[in-house]
């Protein structure tokens, strides 16, 4: 089967729905994230102070074309708690990107993480025949490389100086990856525990 681009889709789980991200959606994310340093910390970009400016931030999102970008809503409040996007899409050579993903900080180590990647895992390879789908961090951030190491993926490396903070000091951008042969074992895992 050949790759097909990713197009906004709904996805819905037992504790979240992935749902294409929109303006109505920005009250809930700012309640949940906004003018939180932790939760942007590793964004690449100043914390938003205010819902202008977090607004500013997600239609600057929805208007890149080279990503699809998807709210995260929590089941039990029905609010979006954070977001996520497919980017760096290469139909051609079968890979995506699973990333610029938050959550608010009442959300950290819960099934909200779990579930998000395990919906958009299952699309990129079950519904979009993806051969690989690959996830990158901060070198810095180890809550990030953790919660992605225990998802299954494989830590392939380090690019160096790889990009500019906000701060002026350099990122070195730690890659992992998934394979299609791999999501099977994979995907039992991740149902195992949620």
């Amino acid at each position: 089967m050949s790759a097909t681009h990713p197009l906004p889709v709904t996805l819905t789980g037992d504790h979240v729905r992935v749902e294409p991200l929109a303006l109505h959606h920005l009250d809930d994310l700012f309640a949940a994230g906004g003018d939180d340093d932790e939760v942007w910390r590793w964004l690449g970009s100043p914390t938003p102070r205010t819902p202008q400016e977090l607004e500013t931030r997600l239609t600057a999102l929805l208007a890149e074309e080279s990503c699809v970008p998807f709210a995260v809503i929590h089941l039990a409040s029905g609010r979006a708690v954070g977001w996520t996007t497919y980017l760096d899409i290469d139909v051609k050579h079968e890979r995506l990107e699973i990333g610029s993903t938050w959550y608010g900080r009442a959300h950290w180590r819960s099934a909200v993480n779990t579930e998000t990647k395990l919906l958009l895992l299952t699309h990129a390879f079950e519904e979009l025949g993806m051969g690989r789908v690959q996830l990158k961090t901060d070198h810095l951030n180890e809550r990030s490389q953790k919660a992605i190491s225990r998802l299954g993926a494989h830590h392939e490396g380090i690019l160096r100086r790889h990009r500019r903070r906000p701060d002026g000091t350099w990122r070195d951008t730690v890659y992992f990856s998934l394979l299609a042969d791999e999501w099977p074992e994979t995907k039992a895992r991740l149902e195992g525990w949620l």
